[in-house]
This record gives structure tokens, C-alpha cells and sequence, in this order.
């Protein structure tokens, strides 16, 4: 018999809709016994509300959706996939060359750029690397957050961008961006790289992955990861939908290197605030 399972997904970018259509036909085509039925989201919080009541089965989830979903439930959820791009990220801390800033020491009492206040990579991270280097939240240094795609959990540029902006403009000593976008954004001279200049990079940490409630029986989230590891990178119809969303491969889900949000989320009682 053939098991439907409803997949959260968050739309923070209009092509999300879109690709997830063609995951769902995908699935449907490779007629392995399962099928998904896409549930979309305007942010992360309602999502896990969703899965948290069995609304939907499955969450793709970001980092510190992952988080809560773990802590409301006492750690009672099972996880899915990731993206061969989601594992061993690093977030850099910038400066500009001529500020004089050359280590997280030298931030003491600075006012210091971050993404929105739910992001990940761009906020929750970097306080706990500061905190791992001798700032503490609060009381070392001056937080500037940059509040755009609250909800969304740092699944998009635009505080980061922000963040990076304002240290080239002088107006923070230094900022923190997702290794990755900070090196496309001097390469495509988003941002002036001759100017600035890596002083730090945080512990590599993991980002999105599938949870799933408790009640979903393991052969149906079994059967929804094998279909979804027969996109073939090398077969172009695959390629496509793997483009879209941004990776290579499917790879098991591990829950090794969320480590950092996880001591970021309680630095910061996250949840509690």
C-alpha cells in the first residue's frame, strides 16, 4: 500500500513552492510506495507547530527549528536527510584592514554586526564563538542586528548582507556572514574584499535536515529518504531539482554537529526569551 507523508517546508524564497512541486513529482514517478503531500509555511515557528501536533509528519527544518522541535519534544523526534552542502559550515568574523581590529579581543566594548535575531549562522552562532573567546552577550561588547526575514532563521542574505555592508562602511568595527556568502560576495564584488579581511571563523557546525514527528513509522520515513537519494546529480532532469535546491547529493542526516546552536540556544535561553 502506498503511505502519504506531509512535508513542511518554509517559503523563504518563492522558488521553494516550485521546487517542491517537483520533488513531489519525482516521488510520485519513481512509484517506490510512498508519496509526500508539500505543506508550506510562511516561517519556521508555525512549522514546528505543525509538526509538534502531527499536522504534518515531516519538517525540513533549519538548524534552530531543529532545535526546538527537540526541545518541546524532549528530544522525541526522528530525523531524515540533509544536503551534502548543509555539513561542516563555518561562519567568519570581518573586519575592516585598516580598523586596527585583528582578533575577537580587540572587540571588547565595540559595537559588533549581526544578522536577524533569529539566524543561525549570522547571530546565535557567532555570540556563542564570542562568548567561547571571552565576550560575553550583554556586557562585552554592543550588538547591531540587522532584522530582516525574521522567521525565517537566517535562510536568506539579506541581515547578513547587511551586517557585512555596514562594517565596510565603517559604521561597525566588525560582523559576522556564512563563509560561503561572504566569499561569493567578494568575488561577484558584492562587497569590497580588498577592504576587509577574515579575523575569526566559528566551530563548523551542521544546517538543514528533515524531523520528523515520533509517530511516523520508520518504514515511511525509510522509504521517503531512499527515494529521495535516486536524484542522480549526472541525469539532468535530476540536476535540476537538486540545483534549485541547492545541492549535489542526499545524505543521511546526523545530528553530530548541531552542537553549536545547541550551546548557542541555551547561552541565550532562545526559547525562553
Amino acid at each position: 500500500m502506498t503511505k502519504k507523508l506531509k512535508v513542511g517546508a518554509v517559503i523563504y524564497d518563492p522558488k521553494i513552492t516550485i521546487v517542491w512541486d517537483m520533488i513531489r513529482k519525482f516521488i510520485e514517478d519513481k512509484d517506490q510506495g510512498i508519496l509526500i503531500e508539500p505543506v508550506f509555511f510562511d516561517e519556521y515557528r508555525s512549522q514546528i507547530d505543525a509538526l509538534i501536533k502531527k499536522e504534518i509528519d515531516v519538517a525540513w527544518n533549519s538548524p534552530l527549528a531543529n532545535r526546538e522541535a527537540e526541545l518541546r519534544t524532549k528530544g522525541d523526534v526522528k530525523y531524515g536527510l540533509m544536503r551534502d552542502t548543509d555539513r561542516d559550515l563555518h561562519t567568519v568574523l570581518v573586519a575592516k584592514k585598516d580598523s586596527g581590529i585583528k582578533s575577537v579581543e580587540d572587540l571588547k566594548g565595540q559595537k559588533i554586526a549581526f544578522g536577524a535575531i533569529d539566524s543561525p549562522q549570522a547571530r546565535l552562532i557567532p555570540i556563542q564563538y564570542l562568548r567561547e573567546n571571552g565576550l560575553e552577550f550583554g556586557k562585552d561588547y554592543e550588538e547591531v542586528r540587522y532584522d530582516i526575514g525574521v522567521g525565517l532563521d537566517g535562510d536568506h542574505t539579506g541581515g547578513e548582507l547587511d551586517a557585512i555592508k555596514s562594517v565596510e562602511a565603517g559604521e561597525n568595527v566588525a560582523g559576522f556572514a556564512i563563509e560561503g556568502n561572504y566569499q561569493a560576495w567578494t568575488r561577484d564584488g558584492t562587497v569590497d574584499g580588498n577592504q576587509l579581511e577574515v579575523i575569526g571563523k566559528t566551530n563548523s557546525f551542521d544546517h538543514c535536515i528533515f524531523t520528523a514527528h515520533n509517530e511516523v513509522p520508520d518504514e515511511d520515513l525509510q522509504a521517503f529518504n531512499e527515494v529521495l537519494m535516486l536524484m542522480d546529480y549526472n541525469k539532468e532532469e535530476d540536476k535540476e531539482i537538486l540545483d534549485l535546491e541547492g545541492l549535489k547529493e542526499w545524505l543521511p542526516g546526523r545530528t553530530t554537529n548541531f552542537e553549536e546552536i545547541r550551546k548557542a540556544v541555551d547561552y541565550m535561553n532562545f526559547f525562553e526569551s
